[in-house]
């Protein structure tokens, strides 16, 4: 056995250097991408707040049309965007997702910039959307377009990994969060090859954060938490309930995908809808619009009242499923906490009516990480956003125990995340792996050769089997003038029969054939019971003849596409 290639000196140090200017140089872009995505967010929330337009009261409360009008630019803004861009449908991690899964595929960097930049005039506008789905395929497209400048020294997922989690840990100020969520939600494998690059990407980001700016953390932690280990039975009751809740919400964000699609109206009538209606509410429930970090502050302090908590549940889950679904584009996580923070909240509510007092902060904050983590589909990383967001063991140890339950009950419902069923619903199976969707890929042309027998119709059994002998095939393929394909011969079938019978009198006009556009993993099923010397490879639709494959080359091609998946998870 050989020994595996040992790398000199230079190689050493030119693939450091590489790693570090990888991670550094992605790190400190997202760095600015990130820092300028938020600040321009809360710029807009906090000129939207100043700003009161066509005010009116209604008792003793004073409402504004502030809202309504605002998202009414945004959505021109956006139609604006999308047609500058040449947006057919926005980008988000569920792209990411499948970038990440192949070898061959490189990000669209002018839409996926495209639709970063939508989500960002959407969240600024106030529509009820978050920022870090925008911000990850942000991450991953620009570390797609690095890979392309830079050749390919590294592969895609590493460049993806490093934006990802580049882009979280400047948005959450949460380096180790950041380096979890790029393994275990985007690139869904560990590979001792990334994770230096990513880690170093994902310190950057967070150093700069915290170097160049004030320490900012997304939500306030000045709450106070009472022992609460011994109420760890009640989090296994409620993570559940919150995977039902993370359900219902996925739920309503494909329902109204859905509807929005069956309405045939134009994407630009789709987000004046979404304007119209978010901020109708918006008018009356101004929590619900953008991000709304504030108000999950709020409910981690217990500041709102049961029937507050119920209307912003209500009202978040419609708002964010009519942007969604319309067009208002923007990220589904930041929504999700917020949903489940008010379910943790409105518990908490519940559960002091029979004597558990005091459970309203850490309910709302597991609430808030089991939903977020169910829907993502990242029950880890939302362990250590609880971690990060409380240092707490004790509170982090039942919000695992929620986590856990909650995305149990959701993949066992829904599946693993919504980003995955985007992608089915697209015809794309993540959890078959990469090896299959690589050969899914593939198209047999890839692997299909002219290594045949052409024979013709009026040839006799003497001259095919001659033919047969001499250029040393056993089948034999009875095409027309026109290339067409008419039917199959096989040397065993003609031996003892008349020779001088036309061999048409013995063709197999309906042998195992391959669709011409089929994939290498559909040749592997239909080669699975195939016993012979090749199988034709045929337009259906014209009965054009293609070429053949073999089992041979079905099985080589199904190696090369292994060996590429083992080198890029090694």
């Amino acid at each position: 056995m050989k020994n595996a290639h040992q790398p000199t000196l230079i190689e050493l140090l030119n693939t450091t250097f590489l790693t570090l200017m990888v991670g550094i140089g992605i790190g400190g872009v997202m760095f600015c991408a990130s820092t300028l995505f938020v600040e321009t967010v809360k710029f807009g929330m906090n000129f939207r707040e100043d700003v009161s337009i066509l005010g009116f009261s209604i008792g003793n409360n004073t409402y504004s049309f502030s809202a309504l009008v605002f998202l009414l630019i945004t959505a021109l803004l956006v139609i604006m965007i999308r047609k500058t861009f040449d947006i057919k449908a926005y980008k988000g991690p569920a792209d990411s997702i499948y970038a990440a899964h192949r070898t061959d595929n490189e990000l669209d960097v002018r839409q996926g910039f495209g639709s970063t930049f939508a989500a960002l005039i959407s969240a600024s506008g106030g529509a009820s959307v978050g920022q870090y789905g925008p911000l990850v395929h942000f991450g991953a497209t620009l570390g797609s377009m690095l890979r392309q400048l830079t050749g390919n020294r590294f592969s895609t997922d590493i460049f993806i990994g490093c934006g990802v989690a580049a882009a979280i840990s400047a948005g959450f100020n949460a380096p180790i969060v950041g380096v979890i969520f790029a393994h275990e939600a985007i690139l869904r494998h560990f590979s001792f090859k990334a994770i230096t690059p990513i880690v170093i990407a994902s310190m950057t980001a967070s150093t700069l954060s915290n170097v160049l700016l004030d320490p900012v953390h997304i939500f306030e932690n000045s709450f106070t938490l009472g022992p609460i280990t011994e109420a760890l039975p009640i989090a296994l009751i409620l993570g559940p309930i919150f995977g039902i809740v993370s359900v219902a919400y996925m739920q309503s964000l494909r329902n109204t995908t859905q509807l929005a699609k069956s309405l045939n109206y134009s994407p630009s009538t789709n987000l004046l809808i979404a304007a119209v209606f978010c901020g109708s509410i918006g008018i009356f429930i101004p929590e619900i619009l953008g991000l709304g970090t504030g108000a999950v502050s709020e409910m981690h302090n217990g500041n709102f009242v049961l029937l507050s908590l119920v209307v912003l549940f209500i009202a978040k889950m419609i708002a964010t499923s009519a942007c969604i679904g319309f067009g208002l584009f923007g990220g589904i996580f930041s929504p999700a906490l917020f949903i489940g923070a008010s379910a943790g909240a409105i518990s908490g509510n519940l559960l002091s009516v029979f004597g558990f007092s005091g459970m309203v902060t850490v309910l709302s904050i597991s609430g808030m990480a089991a939903v977020g983590a169910a829907v993502i589909g990242a029950p880890i990383t939302g362990i250590l956003i609880v971690l990060e967001l409380t240092m707490s063991y004790e509170v982090t140890l039942f919000a695992t125990v929620a986590i856990v339950s909650s995305a149990f009950i959701s993949n066992l419902i829904f599946g693993h995340s919504y980003f995955d069923l985007q992608l089915l619903d697209r015809g794309i199976d993540i959890s078959r792996g990469r090896g299959q969707l690589q050969l899914m890929e593939v198209r047999i042309q890839k692997v299909t050769t002219q290594d045949f027998l052409k024979l013709r119709e009026e040839e006799t059994v003497k001259t095919a089997i001659n033919r047969m002998i001499n250029e040393n095939f056993t089948e034999g393929y009875i095409l027309d003038k026109e290339n067409r394909f008419i039917g199959k011969i096989n040397l065993i079938s003609i031996l003892n029969e008349g020779k001088n019978i036309p061999i048409s009198n013995y063709c197999d006009t309906k042998p195992l054939v391959i669709k011409h556009d089929a994939s290498l993993m559909q040749a592997i099923e239909a080669a699975s019971t195939f016993v012979g010397e090749s199988i034709p490879v045929v337009n259906l639709k014209s009965r054009e003849f293609m070429g053949v494959v073999s089992e041979a080359d079905i099985f080589k091609g199904y190696l090369e596409r292994q060996n590429q998946i083992r080198d890029l998870e090694a």
